[in-house]
C-alpha cells in the first residue's frame, strides 16, 4: 500500500470526535466563526434572501469576513489531524516519523495564522466609503492641491478596480477644488482586507503641501494644506442607524456649477439638515431632486454611523491614536514636497522619492506602511 493511501486510511481510523474536540476546545472561537459561517451560507441561498440585494451585500460581507477565520481554522485543523495520524502511526513506518515531523514544524505557523485571523478586525472593512477633501490654508494654492489629491484619489481607486462618483464639487476659476465629496465603492463584495474602508480608511487628516504656486512670481516656495474627512458608507437598509423624518430640515434649491453658473434650471439640489446633530449634507450630482435626497440620506446616515462608531470606541477605552479609530480631522498626517519630489507619511515615518508616482495613483506602499503599523498595534494589543 502507497504511504499516502495508508496515511489516509488511518486518519479516518482516528476518532473524528477526538481531532475535533482537540481543535475545538483550543479555539472555541473559531468554531462559533465556522457555525455563524454556516449559517450565512443556508440564509443565502434561500430566494427571498437571494432575490433582495441589499440582504445579500450585508451577509455576504459578513461572510467574507468569517471567510478569513474559517479559511485558517480550517488550515490549522488539516495540519493537528495529521500529525494526530501520524504520530500514532510513527512507531510502526519509518515514513511517518519523518512526517509527523514535518507537521510539527508547520503546526506553529497555522496556530499563528489562526490566532491573527481571530483578532476583531474593524467591523468597517468590507464597506464602502464616503471622502470629502477640503481646501485648507494657502488660498487657490490649497484648492489646487486639493484637486490633486482629488486626481491621485481616482487613479488610485481606478488602480484597484473600484467606481468613483462626484456627488458633490465646489471648482475655482483656476480649477482648483474648494471642498469636494465623492464615493468610492468597490464593484462586488471583497474580503475585509480588500475593503474600500480597509485602505482608505487611513487617509483623514490633513494633508500638506511645499510647491512653488502657479501664482508665485519670485519662486518662493510656499506650505499649503488641504483636508481629507473618510467615513464608512451606510446601506440604504442599515438597521444600525435609523433616521426619523422628524428630526430633517430638508431645503430645495437650485444646482449651481463653477463659478456660480446653473447646472440646469431646475430646484434638483437638496440641502439635509440632521437637527439633532447639526450634520448637514448637500447635494446636486443627480439629475432629479428624488436622487439627490436618497443619495443624500445615504450620506447622513454614513456620517452617523461614523458618529456612533466612534462613540462606542471611546465607551469601550478603545480609541488608539491610530487614524482607523482616532479620525482626529485636524492631524497632519502627510506632506507631499514637489522639490524634492518626496511623499512623508509622518505616522510611520514612510519616505520615498516618487511624488509623482504617487500622485498619480501608486499610493499602494504609503497605504501599506499605514495598515502595517495598524495590524502591529493591534497583534501587540492581544498580548
Amino acid at each position: 500500500m502507497e504511504f499516502s493511501e495508508a496515511f489516509t486510511l488511518k486518519r479516518r481510523f482516528i476518532s473524528r470526535q477526538k481531532r475535533r474536540t482537540l481543535a475545538d476546545e483550543q479555539f472555541p472561537a473559531a468554531v462559533t466563526a465556522l457555525e455563524e459561517y454556516h449559517n450565512i451560507e443556508q440564509q443565502m441561498a434561500e430566494p427571498e434572501v437571494a432575490s433582495d440585494p441589499d440582504k445579500m451585500r450585508k451577509l455576504g460581507r459578513r461572510h467574507a469576513e468569517l471567510g478569513v477565520i474559517v479559511s485558517a481554522y480550517t488550515a490549522y485543523k488539516q495540519v493537528k489531524d495529521d500529525l494526530e495520524a501520524a504520530k500514532e502511526m510513527a512507531s510502526e513506518d519509518p515514513d511517518f516519523a519523518e512526517e509527523a515531523k514535518r507537521l510539527e514544524s508547520e503546526l506553529p505557523a497555522a496556530e499563528e495564522k489562526l490566532r491573527t485571523a481571530l483578532i476583531p478586525r474593524d467591523p468597517d472593512d468590507a464597506r464602502d466609503t464616503i471622502m470629502e477633501i477640503k481646501a485648507g490654508t494657502g488660498g487657490e494654492e490649497a484648492a489646487l492641491f486639493a484637486g490633486d489629491l482629488l486626481r491621485m484619489y481616482m487613479r488610485y481607486a481606478e488602480k484597484r478596480g473600484w467606481t468613483v462618483t462626484l456627488q458633490s464639487e465646489n471648482t475655482t476659476e483656476l480649477g482648483g477644488v474648494k471642498d469636494v465629496q465623492l464615493a468610492i465603492r468597490a464593484k462586488v463584495t471583497p474580503a475585509p482586507e480588500d475593503g474600500v474602508w480597509a485602505s482608505l480608511k487611513y487617509e483623514g487628516g490633513v494633508h500638506r503641501v511645499q510647491r512653488i504656486p502657479v501664482t508665485e512670481s519670485q519662486g518662493r516656495i510656499q506650505t499649503s494644506a488641504a483636508g481629507v474627512i473618510v467615513f464608512p458608507e451606510a446601506d440604504e437598509d442599515d438597521d444600525e442607524i435609523e433616521i426619523d423624518q422628524k428630526d430633517l430640515k430638508i431645503d430645495i434649491f437650485m444646482s449651481s456649477g463653477p463659478g456660480g453658473q446653473s447646472v440646469n434650471t431646475t430646484y434638483s439640489a437638496v440641502r439635509m439638515t440632521h437637527i439633532p446633530t447639526g450634520i448637514v449634507v448637500s447635494m446636486q450630482d443627480e439629475k432629479s431632486q428624488i436622487q439627490n435626497r436618497a443619495a443624500a440620506l445615504r450620506v447622513l446616515k454614513s456620517r452617523l454611523l461614523a458618529m456612533k462608531h466612534e462613540e462606542e470606541a471611546a465607551q469601550a477605552a478603545d480609541m488608539r491614536h491610530s487614524q482607523v479609530r482616532s479620525l482626529d480631522r485636524s492631524e497632519r498626517i502627510r506632506t507631499y514636497n514637489f522639490p524634492e519630489n518626496r511623499i512623508v507619511d509622518h505616522r510611520t515615518n514612510y519616505k520615498a522619492y516618487n511624488l509623482d508616482a504617487v500622485l498619480d495613483g501608486d499610493l499602494q506602499a504609503v497605504i501599506d506602511s499605514d495598515i502595517q503599523a495598524d495590524e502591529a498595534d493591534r497583534l501587540a494589543n492581544q498580548k
